[in-house]
């Protein structure tokens, strides 16, 4: 009889907690997950608040790889966070502007052609300067240098997408009476979401090709390491120790993959809510991730909580209007503040220019000649790996962007590939070269080319991605070949995404030059003649006044070739190859 009882209550039991077995591990790993990360939060905390230390001493034990990773990953979600609002910012003025899109534009040219190490070094100063006795200067400054690899190539991509939002989007907001932060939530940046999703994962990728550098700063005797991932990697090489580049490889690898499961492979899922098409997509792309989030029990009782919020705010018509006047108010401030902002960007530029022509003043005249040449190799090896770079992202980023299932196999590897650090393979690469008898002239194309393809890659898969099903299904049902759909459909939907990337892959090897043509290997330095081996010689020897000139010369051809030939292709891909004007 009792044991008759004890069954039955169990089996009640059963039935009663089963759906809480079902459904709450969800929650409770999320909560574990959350504690996780808050302890992780309070060691990088203790970390940044450390006394600065005279020498760091690196822990080479893969027990202290899961430490140094996270040390890292976080430095590199932080960047990204400052380069998303930095490009919310920067592409919208630009693109709402016209007299602010006459400087702004040319400038982020510049910016995201300036070599690192032009800047590095003096904001490591001032930044151990303003925090003599902790390492918040020297996290802020790997921050900063991380963040310049990746907020150029986001703002474009936004840039772009604002300037060419099809007109009866605008229409329907001027139909509906939208203002200008209507109008931008509701239109302008859904349409810029799945461009935006796929260049933010690949500015997550450019901010690792320095990351050897960035956290293991030396500048003379004074040590300014950082304990992390990349750091790990330098002392690992420096040692010659197989053993733990083995594990920081496979570091590596593991954290890229985490994030891309984790983050990026929800967010191209959650962009496909943007897509404009007629049509529903059947073979949709899919992440786990967001599949076991939507049975969280938890985050759908906090969805409903928000649902309900925002029903009593939009039944509160006092509260509804006095939103709506401070959107008005902020719209009429808006041509003041951007009028102060430009004055306050064009004073410090000015004052810059002055600091420059102080520090050229030293220079001798006859290099400028040597500088120009010096312009002149490089430029032309850029050049080069964007055509060789093209020549396979472009089909390959078809293939993957056009195919759900391709996606789901290829973004994993592709986010492995972009955002390994280049420079970790360049002893094997300069190997092979020299095997093969090829010298450091023609093998810098190859060293800039393995950190530049992505971004042309990313952005074919961004263009591919976006083109709507139902013209495809138009294009199908006309019998149209492979080629008369490629030239008819698929490049004049991806061509402003091709420029675009093109536009930040160049940018990313005049940056790359730096490492590509002044390579330093376990003792010894191979070089060739050219702008970015100038700009890592002059920072070795503390010559600023040519690095000061390398960096100028740099500048202005950027700036004369982004006006003569990428701005007539980005004039061209707002007119002639847009399907939407």
């Amino acid at each position: 009889m009792i044991t008759r009882l004890l069954d039955t209550v169990w089996g009640q039991a059963n039935a009663l907690f089963a759906p809480f077995r079902r459904k709450r591990w969800v929650d409770l790993a999320l909560v574990a997950a959350a504690f996780g990360l808050i302890y992780g939060l309070i060691l990088l905390g203790h970390e940044w608040t450390a006394v600065q230390r005279p020498e760091l001493q690196l822990d080479l034990s893969p027990l202290a790889l899961p430490k140094y990773t996270f040390f890292s990953m976080m430095r590199g979600l932080a960047a990204y966070a400052i380069s998303l609002a930095f490009t919310l910012v920067y592409a919208y003025w630009a693109a709402k502007d016209p007299r602010a899109e006459r400087l702004l534009v040319p400038l982020l040219d510049i910016l995201q052609s300036i070599p690192v190490l032009t800047f590095l070094m003096p904001l490591l100063l001032v930044m151990v300067a303003l925090f003599p006795r902790s390492n918040i200067g020297l996290e802020l400054t790997a921050i900063f240098t991380i963040f310049t690899g990746q907020a150029w190539n986001m703002t474009f991509s936004l840039y772009h997408s604002l300037k060419s939002v099809p007109s009866e989007f605008h229409e329907a907001g001027t139909v509906y009476r939208f203002n200008w932060w209507q109008r931008l939530k509701w239109v302008e940046l859904p349409f810029a979401t799945t461009g935006l999703a796929w260049n933010s994962m690949m500015s997550m990728a450019g901010g690792w090709f320095f990351l050897m550098i960035n956290e293991a700063l030396k500048v003379g005797d004074k040590d300014f390491r950082l304990p992390g991932l990349g750091s790990y990697m330098s002392v690992a090489v420096e040692q010659g120790n197989v053993r733990a580049e083995i594990y920081a490889v496979i570091a590596m690898v593991l954290m890229i993959v985490t994030l891309d499961q984790l983050l990026w492979r929800p967010i191209v899922v959650w962009a496909q809510r943007f897509k404009v098409e007629d049509t529903v997509q059947n073979d949709a792309p899919k992440s786990w991730v967001m599949d076991l989030l939507r049975r969280s029990p938890l985050l759908r009782r906090w969805d409903h909580w928000r649902a309900m919020r925002r029903m009593k705010a939009h039944r509160e018509a006092k509260e509804a209007r006095s939103q709506d006047t401070a959107v008005v108010r902020a719209a009429s401030a808006a041509p003041l503040m951007a009028l102060v902002m430009l004055t306050v960007l064009a004073a410090l530029i000015a004052l810059g220019g002055l600091g420059i022509v102080r520090l050229l003043s030293h220079l001798e005249a006859g290099s400028w000649w040597m500088l120009a040449k010096a312009a002149g190799l490089t430029l032309s090896r850029v050049l080069a790996s964007l055509v060789i770079g093209t020549a396979w992202a472009l089909p390959a980023g078809l293939a993957i962007g056009l195919s759900p299932r391709l996606s789901r196999i290829f973004q994993p590897i592709v986010q492995v590939a972009a955002s390994f650090p280049a420079p970790m393979l360049f002893p094997a690469v300069i190997a092979i070269l020299a095997f093969l008898k090829v010298g450091l002239g023609w093998g810098a194309i190859v060293l800039m080319l393995l950190g530049t393809q992505w971004y042309i890659l990313f952005n074919v898969i961004a263009g591919a991605s976006a083109i709507p099903s139902d013209l495809r299904e138009v294009a199908q049902s006309f019998g149209f070949n492979r080629w008369q759909r490629f030239k008819t459909l698929y490049f004049p939907a991806i061509f402003p995404y091709l420029v675009t990337g093109c536009l930040t892959a160049a940018g990313g090897a005049w940056n790359a030059s730096i490492v590509s043509e002044y390579v330093s290997l376990k003792g010894y330095t191979l070089s060739t003649f050219g702008l970015g081996a100038i700009v890592s010689e002059a920072t070795d020897a503390h010559n600023f006044a040519l690095l000061g000139a390398a960096t100028l010369v740099l500048a202005g051809t950027v700036v004369l070739f982004n006006r003569l030939v990428w701005k007539p292709l980005y004039r061209m891909a707002e007119t002639r190859y847009s399907l939407s004007k």
